[in-house]
């Protein structure tokens, strides 16, 4: 997933290692038949092994240094039984299941805890890449969680992975560009009313409209938040996957789209390249009005201001001190009127490797590195919100995120992205189509993405 929270990913035809079909089913079948040769070797290789205790490596995301030093937190608390090391994976949500895919699809013994991007969770569990969570475990992890991290953490009814942080987008807003819009900002709002105060006020609305796996969160969470779901059935064959994008809730979806970055002097000019960090950049502007995002970028501007304190910068603090005191947030924009809005879900989720030689330590050290505290730790220090609702009410986050309150009741009315193990196919189907936003035909585009993704399941076309 991510850096402070961003979801992204390449252009929709790198999905080199995504399985439909019967290629999944097979692979499965292979996994499970590697294990099982694989079980007395491993077992073999760690016998009368005396150089000291093991080293679990931990497959990370980029972030700011949080999962390193919860890794060596972790380490002290295990008293010598393991030792934990990081590897850094890709930038891109994308790059990083490509290649935690390819090393396990090899029986990489290697990978013993990796930090996975929801949406790619049903894959890495149909495909038998992941240890069983232990049930003590996945009862204790999953206590006075956020809805949407649970749910986003299971596969088939079962859990596969464990929480460790949720994310989702707010309405973040610049107080000083819409004071005279007439909107009140501290109810919930709809996109129609956003971009008429925009327009009102002279100021921008920042969204991400890059070729990416962003374009898809946006999609999605329009549709929920319509009523709709991309796929109500997620957990069938290929082949009989209902796509639902040629709908009511689809083409209002692909209209707002449109409507919000077609004219460039609300969306910016680079809108059809925007990610979350360029969003951030337009928001924090001079016309910077609104903006959809993740709280890293009230994460950012205290890194500024603390840096500036650091320096002795006084001009510098007191500027990056009014750019902070100018932001306000709100739940995410409505689709419809009326109709409570369904925010994107995203974070980072634990798994063991299916093929570690040391499961057993690696659910150990999940339960160390998810516990309240570290969680909590990880949102002060990186901008990443906790899956654990009791993190919400450390006093040194509700002192430094004022609007943790509103972000746990975003991650209650989240909704996931499909859940399947296919969605690669789904959302590069989607980018393909619906990508450039501000060219987007309600009257086609879902229709014609519908049948791309519907044809790509059955083996009749290629991304």
């Amino acid at each position: 997933m991510t850096t402070a929270g961003q979801t992204t990913g390449p252009a929709p035809g790198k999905q080199t290692w995504q399985g439909i079909g019967e290629r999944l089913r097979r692979r499965a079948a292979v996994v499970a038949g590697a294990a099982l040769v694989a079980a007395p070797l491993a077992a073999c290789g760690a016998f009368g092994d005396d150089s000291g205790p093991p080293t679990l490596t931990w497959y990370i995301n980029p972030d700011a240094g949080g999962q390193a030093e919860i890794a060596s937190r972790c380490t002290d608390e295990a008293d010598g039984a393991y030792t934990i090391d990081t590897s850094l994976l890709p930038r891109d949500a994308t790059s990083q299941r490509e290649q935690l895919v390819r090393r396990l699809a090899s029986n990489d013994s290697s990978i013993d805890l990796m930090s996975i991007d929801p949406p790619f969770i049903p894959e890495f569990a149909e495909a038998g890449f992941l240890a069983p969570v232990p049930e003590e475990l996945a009862e204790s992890s999953t206590e006075d969680i956020v809805e949407s991290a649970q749910e986003g953490a299971m596969w088939d009814d079962e859990l596969v992975t464990v929480p460790f942080w949720a994310n989702t987008q707010l309405l973040w807003y610049r107080k000083s560009a819409v004071e005279d819009a007439g909107l009140d900002l501290e109810e919930p709002v709809t996109w129609q009313q956003v971009l008429e105060a925009a327009r009102e006020s002279g100021s921008t609305v920042a969204v991400q409209g890059t070729l990416a796996e962003s374009l898809t969160v946006w999609a999605n969470a329009l549709i929920e938040s319509a009523g709709g779901e991309i796929l109500p059935d997620p957990d069938v064959d290929p082949e009989d996957l209902d796509v639902q994008l040629d709908t009511e809730a689809g083409r209002l979806a692909a209209t707002i789209m449109r409507e919000v970055t077609e004219d460039s002097e609300i969306a910016g000019s680079a809108v059809t390249t925007a990610d979350e960090d360029a969003s951030n950049v337009l928001f924090m502007g001079d016309s910077g009005g609104f903006m959809v995002n993740y709280p890293f970028v009230y994460a950012a501007v205290r890194a500024t201001l603390d840096a500036a304190k650091e320096a002795g910068d006084q001009e510098g603090a007191r500027a990056a001190q009014e750019q902070l005191d100018d932001i306000g947030w709100g739940i995410y924009p409505r689709t419809v009127e009326g109709e409570e809005a369904a925010p994107p879900y995203g974070g980072i989720n634990l798994g063991v490797g299916a093929f570690s030689e040391h499961v057993d330590l690696s659910y150990d050290a999940i339960a160390c590195i998810v516990t309240e505290e570290n969680q909590a730790y990880y949102f002060v220090s990186n901008g990443n919100p906790p899956a654990k609702n009791a993190a919400y009410d450390d006093e040194e986050v509700r002192e430094l995120y004022p609007m943790a309150p509103v972000i746990r009741e975003s991650l209650d009315l989240a909704a996931p992205r499909p859940q399947t193990p296919y969605y690669s196919e789904v959302s590069g189907g989607l980018q393909r189509i619906w990508h450039p936003t501000t060219a987007l035909d309600p009257e086609v585009d879902p229709a014609e993405a519908e049948d791309l993704i519907t044809a790509v399941l059955r083996k009749e076309a290629l991304l």
